[in-house]
């Protein structure tokens, strides 16, 4: 993976910011922008408490957080109990979050290809190396717990 995560989902918004400012389409879920702003910062934050649940588990288990590397611990607790990816679903329930702050709808409309991107590139390289580390341990976890929710 030669591009963070993380990254994927900033550029993914920043694409769909540029495309934005050329083709002015707004979000208007209500007549009030306060009312979407207060929504849009609760699933933001929402999203931001799930990804940082997930990376403070890792920490806590003292194994990495950077896809394609292996793992020295198969987490499957905390969020893990309930997503095998709660740090990606965590930036995507932001990404949601902060188009409805800034009432955007292109950045919206890319999310689908940045978690595509996720879903079938970034997770099969993850999914290789913890069935080459864990084996059948991960495997049953897998049949367990969902990939997303």
């Amino acid at each position: 993976m030669r591009v963070p995560v993380p990254w994927v989902f900033v550029l993914g918004y920043l694409l769909g910011v540029a495309i934005q400012s050329g083709r002015r389409i707004d979000l208007h879920l209500h007549p009030s922008p306060n009312a979407t702003l207060i929504e849009g910062t609760t699933v933001f934050a929402l999203g931001l408490a799930i990804a940082a649940w997930g990376w403070l588990t890792f920490r806590a288990a003292r194994t990495t957080t950077v896809p394609g590397k292996a793992s020295s611990e198969l987490v499957t607790w905390g969020p893990y109990r309930f997503t095998r990816n709660p740090m990606y679903v965590g930036l995507s329930v932001a990404y949601v979050g902060e188009t409805l702050i800034l009432r955007q709808v292109w950045p919206l409309l890319l999310l689908p290809l940045v978690v595509a991107y996720v879903n079938w590139i970034v997770i099969p390289v993850e999914q290789r190396k913890l069935t080459e580390v864990f084996g059948e341990r991960y495997i049953r976890y897998c049949g367990q717990v969902r990939r997303w929710l």
